[in-house]
């Protein structure tokens, strides 16, 4: 009688609204395990499909967009804000920020900011600089424009093991642990359906995906946090049996999204893949 009238309790609370599943917005990163997936060099084509797949396992991430993306798919950055993620900077065009001349370092972060305020009515105040790549110079700069500098501790590869991403879940499987803030990129589309078949295993160990903001609080601009190669292997993860994996829909795997060529500062490459 009692385990029916719980039951009863949240069927009628989930028809009226008084039961909600708890959000990712909800959760104590000091009591239960969190982790913040990061992606980098959107807006894109594959943005949406995570988007979906994030929204049916009530997770949220961090979208770190290129400002020149933005612009040209304003759409697509209002709706990564419309989901509930955390949007941040991750420059204008994506070049070296450590190579550019260093009068161009604040109009590479302020134009991206400017793109994606036009577009999502928000101001970012993360930045992920392309590649990881990092200096004093660029950290007071984005500094003076409230920015603070998120890296990593968890990178998986993905955009060498697109066309392997056994490899990349493989990395995932040793590196990650409570608290890791992991770069992945969604101009993938194998990216994407690795999320989609890896969430589960995340979930299973009682993993809950949250935002940078959420997992780290708030940070002073300027500042650093993390770096630019794996931390320690954790091995913490157990696997998850293969019937617990969905299955992906066989269809031909879209090629990567480039990221637009650096036409503002002559001579500059990309401070990254592309």
């Amino acid at each position: 009688m009692g385990a029916a009238g719980v039951v009863a309790v949240l069927v009628i609370g989930g028809l009226t609204g008084h039961v909600k599943r708890a959000s990712a917005d909800d959760v104590d990163c000091s009591v239960v395990r969190c982790v913040a997936l990061t992606f980098d060099d959107g807006p894109t084509p594959y943005t949406d499909r995570l988007l979906g797949i994030l929204k049916d396992n009530n997770a949220k991430a961090t979208f770190f967009l290129i400002g020149n993306k933005v612009a040209a798919n304003p759409g697509g950055a209002q709706r990564i804000a419309e989901a509930g993620m955390e949007i941040g900077n991750h420059t204008w065009e994506h070049p070296n920020m450590t190579t550019i001349p260093p009068e161009d370092i604040v109009s590479q972060f302020s134009r991206a900011n400017d793109a994606i305020r036009a577009a999502t009515g928000r101001t970012p105040t993360l930045y992920r600089p392309a590649g990881g790549l990092s200096n004093d110079t660029v950290r007071q700069a984005a500094g003076r424009l409230g920015l603070a500098e998120i890296l990593w501790d968890v990178v998986p590869y993905d955009w060498i093991n697109d066309s392997n991403t056994a490899a990349t879940r493989y990395m995932l499987m040793t590196y990650v642990k409570p608290g890791s803030v992991v770069l992945l990129h969604d101009t993938y589309s194998s990216t994407v359906d690795l999320v989609y078949q890896f969430i589960p295993v995340l979930k299973a160990n009682g993993y809950r995906l949250v935002t940078v903001s959420h997992l780290l609080g708030s940070r002073v601009p300027g500042s650093s946090y993390g770096g630019r190669e794996n931390g320690p292997p954790a091995n913490d993860l157990c696997d998850i049996p293969v019937s617990q994996i969905p299955t992906l829909p066989n269809t031909p795997s879209p090629k990567p999204m480039a990221n637009f060529p650096i036409t503002d500062i002559p001579g500059q490459n990309s401070g990254g893949p592309q």
